[in-house]
């Protein structure tokens, strides 16, 4: 895989809920924006799903492919299999059909990574039936057809639990390793400990974590909990005192992690690619950081409950 700390994350292109229809990335935005990634010196991997947009994510990637002449040798694009989303069908000959259907969009005969991608709808027993979603990936490497195994998920103790199969050599977790979350600390341990390439996801919480007071109620798919309003509250003061805007530290929080191997950073439009640069260019010293690490979030107020984190 490449040396990229940085991943550009294509999820927010288009939206799921008809009653966001009209807010969705205009086509040739998201197309400009995967031509200049391409011709990009730092941001070098580009995240999508089978499922993001129904395709649409794919799709748009795919027109920048051929736009550009193929794929940069040292530009990484990474996909997930995914269930369907209407049936709900997770099963091995679902996930053939989700990797084959990434091949047509994207134009690509091989995959060079791909996730298995949020196995929480699923039981532990219909993951790993005979042929079932893991099987038929593992199957899919063997023959060539993908490159990199990984998963991808939310619940930071199954996230550990597939880890410890030996099947995946890559984990993508997301918003549990923030300034006010810290529900996957110990998975980030864990997978480090085992030579797994780790990503992390939203480092700004879906906003939450980019300005203060925040932009959004919101904490990834919910509403923020009081103790992560605290928590970000005291961050803020933090970065203010040491002249830091408050979404550079959180982005340096994943980035500066020795841990953590690569961060995804949700990107619309090729400014918001400009302004990634900037953030990542914008001086954020060490004593700010070890200060926003011994933060003590209340984990009651975590995506993952802390009894759930053993």
């Amino acid at each position: 895989m490449t040396t990229s700390r940085i991943a550009a994350g294509s999820g927010s292109w288009v939206h799921w809920n008809p009653a966001s229809v009209g807010t969705d990335v205009p086509a040739a935005d998201s197309i400009d924006l995967v031509l200049a990634l391409f011709e990009d010196p730092i941001v070098r991997v580009l995240d999508t799903a089978n499922n993001y947009g129904f395709g649409a994510s794919e799709e748009r990637i795919g027109v920048a492919i051929r736009e550009y002449g193929g794929v940069p040798d040292d530009f990484l694009i990474q996909t997930k299999a995914d269930r369907d989303m209407v049936s709900g069908e997770f099963s091995g000959a679902r996930v053939r059909r989700s990797l084959d259907e990434s091949r047509s969009r994207l134009g690509l005969d091989r995959l060079p990574a791909v996730y298995l991608h949020d196995p929480e709808n699923i039981s532990w027993e219909q993951a790993f039936a005979v042929d079932g979603p893991v099987a038929a990936l593992v199957a899919a490497r063997e023959a060539g057809v993908i490159g990199t195994l990984g998963v991808a998920g939310g619940p930071s103790s199954l996230m550990r639990r597939y880890l410890d199969t030996g099947h995946f050599e890559a984990l993508i977790t997301h918003n549990r390793y923030t300034i006010v979350d810290r529900s996957a600390e110990r998975l980030i341990d864990h997978a480090h400990t085992l030579g797994v390439h780790v990503t992390n996801a939203s480092p700004y919480g879906g906003g939450f974590l980019t300005a203060w007071p925040p932009p959004t109620e919101r904490y990834a798919y919910g509403l923020a909990a009081p103790s992560a309003r605290h928590t970000a509250e005291e961050a803020a003061s933090l970065c203010r005192a040491a002249g830091v805007p408050l979404i550079a530290a959180a982005l340096a929080f994943s980035t500066d992690d020795p841990r953590i191997d690569r961060t995804i950073i949700g990107m619309r439009t090729v400014d918001d690619l400009r302004a990634t640069r900037d953030l990542l260019a914008a001086p954020v010293d060490d004593a700010l950081l070890q200060a926003l690490r011994r933060l003590e979030p209340d984990p009651r107020g975590w995506q993952d409950p802390p009894q759930s984190l053993g």
